[in-house]
Formats: structure tokens, C-alpha cells, sequence
């Protein structure tokens, strides 16, 4: 990792403040992006408090939500946030076929108009940085407003923690081997 992990002993009182409250949190651990942002304590309280939201709390189905997290780790490139959120995708009930297709860049043929509308608003708005009338609405139907503004949320939360882990190259765990293709490095 390229900044290095800031041991409890030495964290000023706000990071300790940050971290005591994240581990207590709905996660119950210290993940990876949380540990970079300690050096800017006031951005990783407020961006954890966010994530434990997006993470647990929306009103997309668990499986959806988590197919949208894995569109953004893919689109990022991310092996990290991959490697992290392909067993929970599992978990949630999504079908290991729609997570390779994901993964692999083929439509995953989604027959659900809600599964469907998440996919498609995900990847078009990564892709393109904008969705049609026709995606909204779509999105609209199937979860309503207040749907269509969390799975945006979950796309630029997790692209925030996709970017953290790329720019300070956070590894996977010793032994684990990513799924994603490298990146080529600039």
C-alpha cells in the first residue's frame, strides 16, 4: 500500500475516534479504504458513515445492490473491491453466471425488469457518465425515487472506494489472486 496503515497506538484522538466507530459499526473490522482515509480523519468519518449506508441500508434488494457495487469494480478495474464483494454478491442470492458476466464484459441476459434496470443504469452511467429518460425511468418503475437516488449513491460510493484502493495500490490479501485482468499502469 502506498500510504502506510496508521497502527491505533499512533492514531491521534480523531482517528481513534473514526476507527473505534467504524469497528463498531456494521462491518465489525477496519476495511481497507477506511485505513487510508485515517490520514484525513474528517473525510473518513463522514465517508464511512456513507458506506456503512450504502453497504447495508438501501432499499435495493441485497443482490441487486451488490450487482451494482460489482459494475463498479469492474468498470474500475478494481481486483481489490472485486475480490471483497464477489462473496458477498454470492451471499446476497446473485447467480454466479450474471457475477462471470459481469466480470468477463458480456450482458448477463437479465430477464427481471428490475435486475435488468439496475444493470443497465449502472454500466451506462459508468460508461457513458450519464443516463437516457428511458434508464431513469425505468429504474423509477421498478424501486422508485428514492431507489434510483441510492443505486446512484452505491455507484459513486464505491467508485470513491474503487479509486482509493487503485491510487494507493491497496493488495489483495497474501495467497489470494484477483479475478480482473491487470491493469496496464500509466
Amino acid at each position: 500500500m502506498r500510504l502506510p496503515i496508521i497502527e491505533p497506538e499512533q492514531m491521534t484522538p480523531e482517528q481513534r475516534r473514526v476507527h473505534d466507530d467504524t469497528v463498531a459499526g456494521k462491518r465489525g473490522r477496519m476495511p481497507p479504504p477506511v485505513q487510508a482515509w485515517l490520514h484525513s480523519p474528517k473525510l473518513a468519518d463522514r465517508a464511512q458513515r456513507l458506506g456503512e449506508f450504502v453497504r447495508y441500508e438501501t432499499s435495493l434488494p441485497p443482490a441487486l445492490n451488490e450487482m451494482a457495487i460489482l459494475i463498479t469494480a469492474k468498470h474500475w478495474n478494481s481486483h481489490y473491491e472485486w475480490y471483497a464483494h464477489r462473496p458477498l454478491a454470492l451471499a446476497a442470492g446473485l447467480d454466479p453466471a450474471i457475477i462471470d458476466a459481469i466480470r468477463t464484459g458480456r450482458d448477463p441476459g437479465l430477464t427481471d425488469a428490475g435486475a435488468r434496470a439496475i444493470y443497465d443504469y449502472a454500466t451506462t452511467l459508468h460508461r457513458t457518465r450519464d443516463v437516457s429518460q428511458a434508464l431513469h425511468d425505468a429504474v423509477v418503475a421498478a424501486f422508485g425515487a428514492r431507489g434510483v437516488v441510492e443505486l446512484v449513491g452505491v455507484c459513486g460510493y464505491y467508485t470513491l472506494i474503487s479509486m482509493t484502493l487503485n491510487a494507493f495500490d491497496v493488495p489483495l490479501p497474501p495467497g489470494e489472486t484477483s479475478e480482473l485482468q491487470a491493469p496496464a499502469r500509466p
